[in-house]
């Protein structure tokens, strides 16, 4: 179907191109500056539409655990529904980037999901009976899995590969102050009414996403920057099959790179939090609560600026300076223990975060250029992501658990190393040159 939609897209193209050469070249620049110059309002909307959809998704986090508790659900019963809500998320990454590849309409796309996601927290709120919970945790995993790939193909396709770097940083900064109101003002309703106010707020946060995300116009998403096509003539009468990404070697590499970050970065925070709780149990809430806050304000702080250095130093310093931070992070957490100096240290963590989280998409975008298919690019760096965090915990559960906590940490540390070692080693620089970013 894939190839199907693809097909016609290019038939449509080709019908509706105007037969004169001339006239032709004079329409791709239009087509480009559009795509670096949205309007204020496409841009705006974007904007808003990733700071509610943080908020949204918020308030299917932690908050779930607790909430079910309150209802009198065994550990066991929880444990399941987030288990089996976990394996969807990974499952689902790829198929995910397919249907946005597939979609017409990346906005539309993003539509379903909101509102199925909206519907779920209802569940969440009305029904909280095995059954129902267990679809909607299923509904919210599955939705989840197109919405990172189709902010990512809106971004692209409003700014094309010269402004890309710039959006993903103003991307991350809004997400990350979505989040970060979101989470205080879902624990202040929690705490003042009942944990099931939580999925309120999430249903009523549902309608401002969905009309941020109506401000964007659909005419100004250029889909074959979108889909991470090109709009060179000869590059699409070569069509790309998905098995050309089996074979991407760029692409592979980034992979194998953001799993072994993630086994590395997953169980840290979580690490930390049982040893403050077991150093400082009084004080523990407070001071896990600042370790998640740091990073989230470190990321809205500096992410803007990493999507400029992007273009002016490259995605290669950038992506070592990220590792590295998480390096010294595992280093420090296996030797401090002072759990005040460790919520500074959590600084390290915002500086990392705020790096992968804008140099993910851009890095997929710029190795999956003309392929057509970097949504799906994305779904595999995806569920690269999943398994190394899945097993992250795994592993440092059982390292604490046989040889303490700081042998954990500097195992952690050790895998990281791997991950800058491998990016030293054998990444490319994947900058395209300046001729290439303003290709038309």
């Amino acid at each position: 179907m894939i190839y199907l939609h693809e097909a016609q897209r290019t038939q449509r193209k080709q019908s509706a191109r105007p037969i004169d050469e001339d006239r032709r070249s004079a329409d791709r620049p239009a087509a480009a500056a559009q795509a670096a110059a949205p309007s204020r309002a496409s841009a705006r909307g974007l904007d808003w539409f990733v700071f509610f959809l943080a908020d949204v998704q918020t308030g299917f986090g932690p908050f779930v655990a607790v909430y079910l508790t309150t209802q009198k659900w065994t550990q066991v019963e929880i444990g399941l529904v987030l288990s089996v809500s976990g394996l969807v998320a990974l499952l689902g990454q790829m198929p995910g980037g397919a249907i946005v590849d597939w979609a017409r309409s990346e906005r539309l796309v993003a539509a379903v999901a909101v509102a199925l996601i909206g519907a779920s927290a209802v569940a969440f709120a009305a029904w909280p009976i095995f059954p129902a919970i267990m679809l909607a945790a299923i509904l919210h995993a599955g939705s989840s899995c197109v919405l990172g790939p189709a902010i990512a193909a809106i971004s692209l396709g409003l700014v094309g590969r010269s402004g890309i770097g710039h959006r993903l940083g103003r991307n991350a900064r809004f997400a990350s102050l979505g989040s970060g109101i979101a989470a205080a003002a879902m624990g202040t309703f929690g705490y003042l009414w009942s944990s099931r106010a939580v999925f309120l707020v999430t249903v009523v946060l549902a309608l401002p996403t969905l009309l941020a995300l109506w401000h964007i116009r659909d005419a100004e998403i250029d889909p074959e920057y979108a889909h991470g096509a090109s709009h060179d003539d000869a590059a699409r009468s070569r069509p790309s099959s998905i098995a050309t990404l089996v074979g991407n070697r760029p692409l592979l590499l980034f992979a194998s790179v953001l799993l072994l970050f993630h086994l590395a970065n997953a169980a840290m925070l979580p690490l930390v939090g049982s040893f403050m709780t077991a150093r400082s149990s009084s004080w523990a809430p407070a001071l896990i609560a600042a370790c998640m806050v740091i990073p989230q304000i470190v990321v809205a702080a500096i992410s803007p600026w990493v999507g400029t250095q992007s273009h002016n130093w490259g995605r290669r310093p950038l992506l070592l300076i990220g590792i590295a931070a998480l390096v010294m992070r595992g280093l420090l957490f296996a030797f401090v223990h002072d759990p005040r100096l460790l919520v500074a240290v959590q600084v390290l963590d915002g500086i990392a975060a705020a790096i992968f989280s804008v140099l993910v998409p851009l890095i997929v975008a710029d190795v999956t250029f003309g392929t057509g298919h970097f949504n799906l690019a994305q779904g595999i760096v995806g569920t690269a992501t999943g398994i190394g965090a899945s097993v992250s915990t795994l592993l440092a559960g059982y390292l604490t658990d046989r040889y303490g906590s700081g042998t954990a940490f500097a195992a952690l540390a050790c895998v990281a190393v791997g991950a800058l070692s491998l990016v030293w080693i054998a990444m490319p620089e994947t900058r395209p040159p300046e001729a290439e970013v303003h290709e038309v």
